[in-house]
Parts: structure tokens; C-alpha cells; sequence
């Protein structure tokens, strides 16, 4: 039968070889000499052989000496794998799978990252940007840890927890009539000739359902819509986040009448735990984008 090994014996063993004796070593660790021995005779039972000579207590056996560096090679794994576990259960190290929207990938990702990898530099993130419908998908499906996206259906999968609003705006070329106002009704875009794309749902139900409904595009890559909208090819219109702001040739003018705002928070599992990795993320991100101004 096996013998079953506990750490804190084999300690004590490399005590005593360091020391020399069974009195330096329960003075070095703050032991009783007794209960030493006793725990050294323990496991010299439970191998069925002595490790230390009888008339010379701090002097190895060949058995002893055979033992020392492999009692030396388990201590050291057992400590590293212990270190290991307590690190992660801390939240401290591992690998986290993050999902975004495009808009918060490119905005906001860089300078929070950075952030979260100088206080958890042992964490891994892996970072996706998809559209909100991909990204709550993925979370759902367990192929990302969290997410960071709009929900537009319930879904008794995911908990979403808020962050913070994303106004709505109108966006079109500087050359356009509108660019130079402060902000605008739905109705002043009535005859524009208006290009959707994915975040366009935002306008259903509302007084500007009509815009959606008569598009004359839909474009779901930002790139491409971009392109259009700098080509003077018609209007559209964005999240603030969306936007992106050193563009020199588009306006952003918020949509005043109706308002509307692109709901931006967590998303995760609600029936599966996260990792302690997550945990930490997920508790970072609520520290330092619960409410950001965007």
C-alpha cells in the first residue's frame, strides 16, 4: 500500500539536515524538539525505514540521503501548485475571454486595459469585438467570460447589470444643410436620404421609426458606412461611442426630439459561476466604467 505523505514532515526532515540536529530544527521553526521527532518517527513508520542515524540524530541515513532531494523536489511542487491555486482563487492570475461592441472596443478598451493589466498582471484577457446581438450570443453560449454590449431582447440566460447611456445622434457630412445645428428633430430628416445599420433598432417603436423603415441602405460594417456617410451618400445616425470623434469630414448632432440612448452595461452568465479571474474584471469594470461620460 501507498503511503500517504504530509508536507509539513518532510520540512522538518530538511530542518534537521540543515541544521544538524533535531534542537536547531524545532528552534529554527518554533517547534517543541517532542513533537518533532515525533512527527520525523511518524513518517519514518509510514516508509518503513529510518532516515537519520540512531546514535547521531542530525546524520542521514543512505535511505535518508536517497530521500532528501526528492523530499526537497515534492516541497517545492507542492508550494508552487499551492501559490498557484491561491493566486487564482484570488483572482490574481488565469484567463479571461471579454466581448465588446466595436464602439466600447475602440474607445474605451485601450485606456481601461491598460489599467487592469498594471493591477492584475498575471491576468490574460482576450479581447472580441462583435455587434450586440454576437456579443450576448457569446456569452450565453459560454464561448466569452463577459460581455460589454446593449441587450435588445430579454434573455433568461444572461444577467445584464447597467453601466451607462450612450446618446443618439444624428451623423452627416460637414458640407450637409443640417451640420451646422445643435441638434435635431426626427422630423427635420424627413426626404434625407437615410443609410441604416446595426444600431438602428434603437429608432424602432419610437416617433423615428419611419427614418428606419424607408432607408435607403443598410450597411452593418462601420467602415463601410463611414465611407458612405464621408462620400456625402446620405445620413444616418450612431451612438456618441460609435462616432468616431477626430473624423474631420462627419458631424455628430444629437437626435433631440425623441431622445434616445443606447443602454451600455455587463453582461454574463446567470446560471454559471465565473472564474475568480472574471470576478476580478467584472469588479474592476464596475469601479471604473459604472457611470463613465461618454
Amino acid at each position: 500500500m501507498t503511503p500517504e505523505l504530509k508536507i509539513q514532515p518532510l520540512r522538518y526532515v530538511l530542518a534537521v539536515w540543515g541544521e544538524g540536529s533535531f534542537h536547531g530544527a524545532a528552534r529554527l521553526l518554533h517547534r517543541s524538539q517532542p513533537a518533532l521527532s515525533m512527527a520525523i518517527r511518524d513518517l519514518e513508520e509510514r516508509l518503513g525505514q529510518p532516515l537519520f542515524e540512531k546514535n547521531h540524530k542530525g546524520q542521514l541515513t543512505p535511505y535518508g540521503e536517497y530521500c532528501l532531494p526528492r523530499f526537497r523536489e515534492l516541497i517545492q511542487q507542492h508550494d508552487r501548485l499551492a501559490n498557484e491555486l491561491q493566486q487564482m482563487a484570488q483572482g490574481h492570475q488565469g484567463r479571461v475571454t471579454l466581448a465588446t461592441v466595436p464602439s466600447v472596443a475602440s474607445r474605451l478598451m485601450p485606456e481601461f486595459l491598460a489599467a487592469f493589466i498594471a493591477e492584475y498582471p498575471s491576468i490574460n484577457i482576450n479581447l472580441h469585438d462583435e455587434n450586440a446581438e454576437f456579443v450576448c450570443r457569446m456569452v450565453a453560449s459560454g464561448e466569452t467570460d463577459l460581455g460589454i454590449s446593449s441587450v435588445w431582447s430579454p434573455d433568461d440566460r444572461l444577467r445584464y447589470t447597467h453601466l451607462f447611456e450612450d446618446n443618439v445622434g444624428v451623423v452627416l457630412h460637414r458640407d450637409h444643410p443640417l451640420a451646422g445645428r445643435p441638434s435635431l428633430k426626427w422630423q427635420e430628416l424627413r426626404g434625407e436620404r437615410f443609410i441604416a445599420n446595426g444600431t438602428s433598432r434603437l429608432l424602432e417603436n419610437t416617433a423615428a421609426a419611419s427614418l428606419v423603415d424607408n432607408n435607403d441602405f443598410y450597411i452593418s460594417n462601420m467602415i463601410s458606412l463611414l465611407a458612405m456617410l464621408e462620400a456625402g451618400s446620405g445620413i444616418t445616425t450612431l451612438p456618441r461611442l460609435a462616432f468616431p470623434m477626430d473624423n474631420r469630414t462627419l458631424r455628430f448632432i444629437p437626435l433631440s426630439e425623441p431622445r434616445l440612448v443606447r443602454q451600455i452595461g455587463i453582461i454574463k452568465p446567470a446560471h454559471r459561476s465565473l472564474s475568480p479571474a472574471a470576478q476580478a474584471l467584472e469588479q474592476f469594470i464596475l469601479k471604473r466604467l459604472a457611470g463613465v461620460t461618454v
